[in-house]
């Protein structure tokens, strides 16, 4: 970007700011801390699309802008950046940290991978299934982090030197990258815009949320998008059909590693005791009230600093190691969504803002349903699901109180709307472009799969809501 097309875009972020604010404020649209408030979020989501500085930068405003204008109480806005959600985040990064070191992340893909068969139908399908898995259990980021290098490694194995140019690359990339998304839904682990959705439930009932609750109601929308959108991929003419030899690469790969060590045992154990505890939270929430999955997930990770390597005769991880394993960006991304948040539901704006949409005549039904699931769709494709997590949520809880509708099914709906991405290179889309995946070929294939998987995400919530009376109430603890 040229320094004055970045000028231009710097500036218009606070112009949007002033404008929003006097036009609605002074104008008696809304009082003019509201129209701050969604000055705030305009604001930022130019900055977001435009990226005139780094999308973490642009997390950062929410405390700038409040300081300077005092839209709403400090600590509100400033909490978020350490809140528990953020502890639970950090803590997962802590407990993967060693993974790259002793080689568990790639003893994890390649044994997922080594079935893999020569045509290109069983590629997409097992680099999409592979990704989906594997997402319910980490950071969708990090699936693809782990997952792309070792596509590009296999596609160089087969003869294909340039990704850019290589036709068998596009699909294979895009599985990845879209099968992280649909497998990212399926738990609060998928990635840190379920852990904002999951902050804004908590907000709104007041009690802490119980992670079983959104494995058992997004299931039926994983299995659903999985299908959905592989079918998607496999219909659409292949230039190349097959790669010969991918096979035999992934079992060389994998027998390469070695038998298991003790190191990826320890580290394995770790991971599959904090998924255990917090998805069986309910059944301890009574006898160890503050071990909530944040701090369970915190403790664990802090194991790591203190437990020797058994094969290195060193810690498992160092707080060197840690600085540069943890992903500080994306923690900033995510605080500062519920900052936003916070501003948003604090200055009145979205109660504004739903206000209006009410005025539309919304029902509750499908209509409001698709009205939800695009606009989280279009936001998540303009910036990321973090980011649409953060603007659309408040606003969807908002509109469904004024109707007088119980909000959480109206969450878990839009929640499945906003868990994709597919059209351009930005988010998690911007690892397999780094690689050498074409944007063009990536905004050509993503914009099929984009309206497919929005469909399925608009029929399945509806039908889910119709069928399951108790989709919107959630477990009390025990």
């Amino acid at each position: 970007m040229s320094l004055k097309k970045r000028g231009v875009h710097l500036l218009l972020g606070p112009v949007f700011f002033f404008l929003i604010s006097v036009c609605l404020g002074k104008t008696g649209v809304m009082d003019l801390t509201a129209a701050k408030g969604i000055g705030t979020a305009v604001w930022m989501i130019y900055w977001w699309v435009t990226r005139p500085v780094d999308i973490t930068v642009t997390a950062l405003l929410p405390g700038v802008i409040n300081a300077i204008f005092d839209i709403v109480p400090m600590d509100n806005v400033i909490s978020q950046y350490a809140s528990g959600s953020i502890i639970l985040i950090f803590g997962s990064c802590l407990l993967t940290a060693p993974w790259s070191e002793i080689g568990l992340d790639k003893r994890i893909s390649l044994k997922a991978l080594s079935l893999i068969g020569p045509s290109m139908k069983s590629q997409i399908t097992v680099w999409l299934l592979a990704a989906i898995v594997l997402s319910n259990m980490m950071p969708n980021v990090v699936v693809v982090a782990i997952f792309t290098p070792i596509a590009v490694s296999m596609l160089a194995a087969a003869g294909y030197k340039d990704i850019r140019k290589c036709e068998a690359a596009t699909p294979i990339l895009c599985a990845i990258a879209w099968g992280s998304q649909v497998g990212g839904a399926g738990t609060p682990l998928g990635g840190a815009m379920n852990i904002t959705a999951i902050a804004f439930i908590e907000e709104y009932t007041g009690r802490e949320f119980m992670y079983v609750d959104w494995l058992s109601r997004m299931l039926p929308y994983t299995v659903i998008a999985t299908i959905a959108v592989l079918v998607t991929m496999l219909l659409k003419p292949m230039k190349v059909n097959s790669l010969e030899g991918t096979r035999e690469y992934f079992v060389k790969c994998y027998r390469d590693l070695g038998p298991v060590k003790k190191d990826e045992k320890i580290s394995l154990v770790l991971f599959v005791a904090a998924m255990l505890g917090s998805f069986l939270r309910p059944l301890y929430a009574d006898l160890i009230p503050g071990l909530v999955p944040a701090y369970l997930f915190l403790i664990l990770g802090f194991a790591n600093f203190v437990i020797v390597s058994v094969e290195r005769r060193e810690l498992l991880l160092t707080w060197e190691k840690a600085q540069k394993e943890v992903m500080w960006g994306m923690l900033l991304l995510f605080a500062g969504g519920l900052a936003l948040g916070q501003i948003l539901t604090g200055s009145g704006a979205n109660d504004a803002i739903a206000g209006v949409i009410s005025s539309v005549h919304l029902t509750g039904g499908i209509g409001t349903i698709f009205i939800f699931t695009l606009f989280a769709c279009i936001i998540s494709e303009m910036t990321n699901s973090t980011v649409s997590a953060a603007v659309t949520l408040p606003i969807v809880i908002g509109v469904t109180q004024k109707l007088g509708l119980n909000p959480i099914p109206y969450v878990f709906t839009t929640a499945m709307g906003m868990n994709f991405e597919s059209i351009l290179p930005v988010s998690v889309r911007a690892i397999s472009v780094s690689y050498g995946l074409d944007p063009d070929k990536l905004l050509k294939n993503g914009l099929v799969v984009a309206l497919v998987r929005m469909l399925v995400a608009v029929a399945v919530g509806y039908i889910i809501m119709q069928l399951w009376p108790g989709f919107g109430t959630l477990n009390e603890t025990l």
